[in-house]
């Protein structure tokens, strides 16, 4: 997990490559618990071997309590965005 802090906004980055769908979701479920100050989570699912995360990730946590939408930013990445700016 990577953070990166402007003067406004803070977004981490997470990498689940390698995960399977289980591991991806502990991971981000943990990320989301340690979200506080956090408006976007960047999460990079990967394309190339299915899409099965990337379909979990965008059908599930766009539903999330503390997800306010998930936005597809490529084939291989989704913006769980948690806070307006």
């Amino acid at each position: 997990m990577q953070k990166t802090s402007g003067a406004t906004s803070a977004t981490v980055t997470l990498d689940l490559h390698g995960k399977t769908q289980y591991q991806a979701r502990v991971a981000i479920e943990a990320t989301l618990r340690r979200s506080r100050g956090v408006y976007r989570i960047h999460v990079v699912h990967g394309h190339h071997n299915g899409t099965a995360l990337r379909e979990m990730v965008r059908r599930e946590y766009a539903a999330h309590p503390q997800v306010l939408r998930a936005e597809a930013v490529s084939d291989s990445a989704t913006d769980l965005v948690l806070r307006e700016l």
